[in-house]
């Protein structure tokens, strides 16, 4: 079957850039067109407006996992019970919170600068559960979102069905003020297509691996093609090892969703014509759910340790699991109600926070967005833009504190450490797929 993203299907194509050629220089080279290299390159346009530019990727721009995500724009994250205000944790929570809600307003601000049309919704999504033993210490974590400046609201039974057109769902917490929605491929798009001029992108060019000069440069090699640059910023998020950084504390996840065709009318007036909406899972392999402006549902109900992509096969396999997701949450939605699925990759890290570094002189990277890209995408491109030009700033020192992704054992222990991991968190999130 064909791995066909819905999201970057209903964006459409931006004008196919060449891939690199010859031997060329930079000011400053971008490995990486997602959401973070994207944002990187605006960044450094408006610092060094005079200086040349040049982002590379190895496949389309802005049609990599950037494009493939769920589009939740992360102010809020669901505290888990360590974080609960007046326990330890809460204390860490309170300024990941903080970090959240200053990408969040990154997001904001990029989509009114650059004009970016992409079905932004300010209207908050939920954590919801089919099994209320999945959601526990609810007044607790309502005081807890509310302490670090969310809107809160705990809905049930009838409240909820109402609100979300199905009665799957029997608890959630709402919450809104600094979590939003958005379509994630135009959002990407629209950073790609309002690029400034002192930016060059390459397409279809794989770098292979970076190596200093001898004058302080760094040459970045990819197939009978280099560039010379001063300043190299890595934004490969799970790929990060293509650039030779093999010891990030991050590892890969494939995920797999699924877009349905757009609910008839009959169907969108038996839900009770509810508003777009969206849903994450309080288990990590829960099921991510939305129900989008144009009425389509998406369900991303598979998170995968793997080292290798899915087969056509395995893929169609996994379709099969959005099936029962949906007919769980809307029975009369089948197989051929499903138009797109695809395949994405998510960046994880032990400890769930990021990799932010300066890797050696004139090399900076990030990786590990640990779900949710979409905002905090956003702020590391800027962050790293200024931790590249040397400036300082309270966020970007916050993030380079918090910045402590965890150790990973060595292959194959981390193989076996990370299924194991998985076949236990598919267990307990089985209510919830």
């Amino acid at each position: 079957m064909e791995n066909r993203c819905g999201w970057i299907a209903q964006a459409g194509d931006s004008p196919a850039r060449t891939r690199l050629s010859g031997t060329q220089k930079a000011d400053w080279l971008i490995i990486g067109a997602g959401i973070t290299g994207l944002c990187a390159a605006h960044s450094l346009a408006e610092m060094h407006p005079q200086a040349r530019i040049v982002v590379v990727d190895r496949q389309r721009a802005a049609q990599g996992a950037s494009a493939r995500n769920s589009g939740f724009v992360v102010g809020h994250e669901h505290p888990t019970d360590d974080e609960l205000i007046g326990r330890r944790g809460f204390a860490d929570y309170a300024v990941d919170t903080e970090i959240s809600r200053v990408a969040n307003e990154e997001v904001r601000q990029r989509i009114v600068r650059q004009g970016i049309k992409c079905d932004f919704r300010d209207s908050g999504y939920y954590f919801a559960v089919s099994d209320p033993g999945k959601l526990t210490q609810v007044e607790a974590k309502l005081q807890t979102l509310r302490a670090v400046g969310a809107s809160a609201q705990f809905l049930q039974g009838e409240a909820l069905s109402k609100k979300l057109g199905t009665k799957h769902y029997q608890a959630a917490i709402w919450c809104g003020n600094g979590n939003a929605l958005l379509q994630p491929a135009k959002y990407v798009k629209g950073l790609l297509d309002t690029l400034p001029d002192t930016v060059t992108l390459y397409e279809n060019t794989d770098i292979s691996g970076l190596e200093r000069l001898g004058n302080g440069s760094l040459r970045a090699n990819a197939v009978n093609a280099s560039i010379e640059a001063k300043q190299v910023l890595v934004c490969l998020n799970a790929f990060i090892p293509r650039a030779g950084i093999a010891d990030s504390g991050t590892f890969a996840m494939e995920l797999s969703a699924s877009l349905t065709r757009p609910l008839s009318d009959q169907e969108f007036s038996a839900m009770g014509a509810v508003e777009p909406w969206g849903v994450l899972s309080t288990r990590p392999l829960g099921a991510t759910v939305r129900l989008t402006p144009d009425r389509r549902v998406m369900i991303r109900n598979t998170a995968e340790y793997r080292s290798r992509d899915l087969s056509a096969s395995e893929l169609e396999q996994r379709r099969k699991h959005h099936v029962l997701g949906l007919q769980r949450r809307f029975p009369w939605l089948n197989e051929q109600d499903i138009q797109y699925t695809w395949t994405g990759h998510l960046s994880a890290s032990r400890s769930g926070q990021p990799y932010f570094a300066k890797v050696e002189a004139g090399v900076f990277a990030v990786a590990g967005c640990n779900g949710s890209g979409v905002a905090r995408g956003t702020l590391w491109g800027r962050l790293l833009a200024e931790l590249a030009t040397g400036a300082s700033s309270p966020i970007l020192t916050s993030v380079m504190h918090r910045a402590q992704p965890g150790w990973l054992p060595p292959r194959p222990l981390l193989d076996i450490g990370a299924m194991l991991r998985m076949r236990v968190e598919a267990v307990r999130a089985r209510t919830e797929v």
